[in-house]
């Protein structure tokens, strides 16, 4: 009887979510970061990072040489997950610090729940463990998490490497191995090994579909100030929005900044902006103010506010690193900010579908089952309960299978939101699978964040949100561009 209702109200994947109400009639100056945000990459990018990382591993690590014959996976690792750098274990951490069993990985296999438990005293992970923003902690990368997407390749490599060691009984010690994974995926970027086969072959690797060059074109007719703020380099920018936007994409942004180095760019105060020309070459002047259809690399976001004024929460910044581009700016700079987050659109599909929604709504009966009935202290009564415990058990293993057979979600653990999706409720005002979801918004348009209910609060309050159509974004209520 639920499963029709529910179907009948199912949720947008175009829609824009709301953690904080904030009307874009407020906002004056868009801010972009480029790529994830303004640029989405085919699936052929990340088997490039891994191929090329894997073969500086070999040629320049000197590994051995049979890790070639491992493959990049694009259904094997999701982003948030933590690594444990002493331990090599990739997991899955739900927002209070446990660690969601079952999803826990020694090279390419699922470390047993009893194994797990044994080594961390349970399953929480304590506070002085848990990486800060930036993958760092008071004991020295004891968890590092994986918030970007270009994280995808390396957690593959890691675990992939990890899985030769085991297999062939080879001691190794793991801090090296993680920072020798590390240093490789970051010199696929710094060498320009990406980038330059990005620029060969810009129709293989970039997707041209996002409709990027309308958005940025809506809000230019609305009289809307942009900028860009990358830390990727001029020559590659320039290539890339060519191809998405047109020769002329500079005249619509006001600002354009590369090689930014944020975080850092939103922290440190000591680096000048330079100038680049049309070649590419940096310039020496002394830089007196941010000029519309230059270029200007480096620089901090304190001069940044000094040279445009533009501070406080008329400026919206875009990005797709909650840490790097999001953090610091609501945290400490209080401009508005909102999350690119692609795998939202293929998960809300995934939750639209039929088999979802009988699955989710059973565990949900399950739970209120278990819930009520515990209090029967009879044999007979305990072991029915038993039974829906085990049932409720594989239930959980079957919906997170719906997303990815190996960690589920990127947004919820069984029951708990992810420490990733904590992160995103803090850090981004709004979020969205992608910039093209602006389209379907006025320039006007508040966003309001649904009143989530707090477990002290009534049930009929409750209800009436779950099932009521008060200011969810489903389906058939989309707002259109008049």
């Amino acid at each position: 009887e639920l499963v029709p209702s529910i179907m009948s109200n199912m949720l947008n994947p175009d829609a824009i979510f709301s953690n904080n109400e904030m009307s874009l009639s407020d906002i004056e100056i868009y801010g972009f970061d480029y790529d994830y945000t303004l640029v989405f990459y085919s699936k052929h990018l990340h088997t490039l990072i891994f191929n090329a990382a894997r073969d500086l591993l070999i040629n320049e690590h000197r590994y051995p040489a049979e890790i070639r014959k491992y493959d990049y996976d694009p259904n094997f690792a999701i982003r948030g997950l933590h690594y444990d750098v002493h331990r090599a274990l990739l997991m899955k951490i739900d927002a209070f610090h446990y660690i969601q069993l079952g999803t826990v990985y020694r090279g390419l296999s699922v470390v047993p729940d009893e194994e797990v438990i044994a080594m961390y005293d349970g399953s929480h992970i304590p506070l002085e463990q848990m990486s800060d923003f930036y993958g760092k902690s008071s004991q020295g990368n004891t968890m590092k998490q994986f918030m970007d997407i270009f994280s995808l390749p390396e957690m593959r490599l890691l675990s992939c490497v990890n899985e030769y060691f085991l297999k062939n009984n080879i001691d190794y010690e793991p801090i090296h191995l993680y920072k020798d994974v590390k240093d490789s995926i970051r010199d696929v970027h710094i060498k320009g090994i990406m980038y330059r086969a990005i620029e060969a072959d810009i129709e293989k690797y970039i997707c041209y579909a996002e409709q990027t060059r309308a958005v940025l074109a809506k809000l230019a007719d609305h009289g809307k100030k942009m900028f860009l703020i990358t830390n990727s380099p001029s020559s590659f920018v320039d290539k890339g929005m060519k191809f998405i936007v047109g020769k002329d994409w500079r005249d619509l942004f006001d600002v354009v900044i590369v090689q930014a180095d944020k975080p850092n760019f939103f922290n440190d105060k000591r680096r000048p902006f330079r100038k680049v020309n049309e070649r590419g070459v940096l310039l020496w002047d002394k830089i007196h103010k941010l000029q519309k259809g230059q270029i200007y690399k480096q620089g901090n976001l304190y001069e940044f506010l000094k040279l445009t004024g533009w501070r406080g929460s008329k400026v919206l910044y875009f990005g797709d690193h909650i840490y790097s581009d999001l953090a610091d700016l609501t945290l400490k700079h209080g401009w508005r900010t909102g999350a690119i987050i692609p795998e939202l659109r293929s998960e809300i599909k995934i939750m639209n579908t039929e088999k979802y929604i009988q699955t989710m709504t059973w565990l949900q009966t399950l739970t209120g089952l278990l819930e009520h009935m515990q209090v029967h202290r009879d044999p007979d009564s305990q072991m029915i309960l038993e039974e829906w415990k085990k049932e409720r058990k594989e239930m959980r293993e079957m919906n997170r299978n719906f997303f990815n057979a190996h960690f589920g979600s990127i947004f919820r653990t069984d029951e708990n939101p992810t420490y990733f999706l904590r992160r995103l409720s803090r850090f981004a005002d709004i979020y969205m699978a992608s910039l093209s979801c602006l389209l379907n918004y006025e320039p006007d348009y508040t966003f309001y964040p649904r009143r989530t209910p707090l477990q002290h609060e009534l049930p009929g309050w409750s209800d009436q949100l779950c099932t009521g159509t008060f200011r969810i974004p489903f389906l058939q209520e989309t707002v259109q561009i008049k």
